[in-house]
């Protein structure tokens, strides 16, 4: 894994554990922008080629209200 890869992988699981404490404290304005965030990254991660289906649960996204 490259460095790059790396670097996606870790600031996804970041929004991914930022989004979950986001839906524990009911804050849905801050579950969107880190669901927002984490397509960014995937989007960017598909740009270079980079496989990321088992990085995050689509479930989740589906929930931020972005789906994948």
């Amino acid at each position: 894994m490259s460095e790059f890869e790396a670097e996606l992988r870790s600031k996804i699981a970041e929004a991914g554990v930022a989004m979950n404490q986001a839906r524990e404290a009911g804050h849905d304005y801050e579950i969107h922008l880190h669901g927002a965030r984490i397509h960014d990254l995937l989007d960017l991660a598909s740009q270079h080629g980079i496989d990321t289906t088992s990085w995050i649960d689509p479930a989740l996204l589906e929930n931020s209200g972005l789906g994948r």
